[in-house]
């Protein structure tokens, strides 16, 4: 057993890159001791709870000493009351990680009020996949396709300016002509599909394809909703006569504008974690997440939830939000006037 144990514990050395014997043996002892506290930062039954919960069941079985993962919403200004919280205030120890809107790295960049942090400062463990958002509107609704937008009043909500549903519905509204009112403070998803269906606004421009089809599949099958256009850098194959957001601008300088506004979408659901966190825990938590979303399991919850998986690795999201910073300022300048005025 002794001998079967040594080569267990040397095959994940080797595995994960550890100098030693006791460098490993102290990340289990760590991690046997400090529960893993993940930060949601959105309320419950919101597309990235589902996918950060999800992670949450699978990923301590994946991390030396296997700790008990703690998930708590931390909600608030768009996922910036998180993100805040996990740039300057979790311990930079290994034992926190969070997911948070995709919206949130850009905000800095957009001189989003509130948006304390560097976002190439913080871990990125990686995204559970790049996504298409949709601008939805409710069946008794008058608008029932794009053109209409540009024709009708529409009514639409927004957890904040700096969200996801704020900044496209700004876009679409001050680029290209949409007639949207914009109504600010729905604390997240949830509280906005109620008011969808109480009649309170018309629809919603900025919701995550698979969140929308896993928290009300219903909508969907009973034709509740029509979907206007999709918010992406690509199409979903599902909605194949839906126009793509990126296709509908007119010049050069809409196109530019409209690709940076919308790469967001390839970051997709982003796992991060505090900066500067030790090397070692920091390569420990990448693998971690990375078996996880390979692990059968947590595939199969993922299926039953109605969530789609597409790996996308720490580094290629920490590449990605670079080349989100290396945009023109003429053109951030540009976007920063659009979602001013919501």
């Amino acid at each position: 057993m002794r001998r079967f144990l040594c080569i267990a514990l040397a095959g994940g050395i080797a595995a994960l890159g550890w100098g030693s014997r006791t460098e490993a043996q102290g990340m289990a002892e760590f991690y046997r001791t400090h529960p893993l506290s993940l930060v949601i930062g959105v309320t419950a039954a919101n597309g990235y709870d589902l996918y950060g919960r999800a992670v949450g069941r699978h990923i301590g079985k994946h991390i030396p000493g296997n700790p008990t993962v703690v998930p708590v919403n931390k909600p608030g200004a768009g996922s910036l009351t998180a993100a805040n919280y996990i740039y300057s205030v979790a311990p930079k120890d290994g034992s926190v990680i969070g997911i948070f809107n995709r919206s949130v790295p850009v905000a800095p960049l957009l001189e989003t009020p509130g948006a304390l942090f560097d976002a190439r400062k913080f871990t990125s463990l990686g995204s559970s996949g790049n996504e298409v958002s949709i601008c939805v509107a409710w069946h008794t609704a008058v608008v029932k396709t794009w053109a209409d937008l540009l024709t009708m009043d529409f009514i639409v909500g927004t957890a904040g300016p700096s969200a996801d549903s704020g900044v496209y519905a700004a876009v679409m509204k001050n680029l290209l002509g949409a007639k949207l009112k914009i109504v600010s403070g729905y604390p997240g998803g949830a509280e906005l599909e109620k008011a969808i269906e109480t009649g309170e606004i018309d629809g919603r421009c900025g919701w995550s394809f698979d969140a929308a089809k896993a928290s009300k599949p219903d909508w969907f099958a009973q034709k509740k909703i029509n979907v206007l256009v999709q918010l992406g850098l690509h199409k979903s194959a599902e909605l194949p006569t839906v126009p793509l957001i990126v296709d509908l601008g007119k010049t050069d300088e809409q196109r530019q504008i409209l690709k940076f506004v919308f790469s967001r979408q390839e970051i997709g659901w982003p796992f991060m974690a505090p900066p500067e966190i030790p090397d070692d825990r920091k390569r420990a938590l990448r693998q971690a997440f990375d078996e996880t979303l390979h692990d059968p399991e947590f595939l199969d919850d993922a299926h039953k939830l109605g969530l789609d998986v597409n790996l996308i690795s720490g580094p290629a999201v920490e590449r990605l939000i670079d080349e989100l910073y290396r945009t023109p300022e003429d053109v951030v300048a540009k976007v920063r006037t659009l979602i001013a005025s919501q």
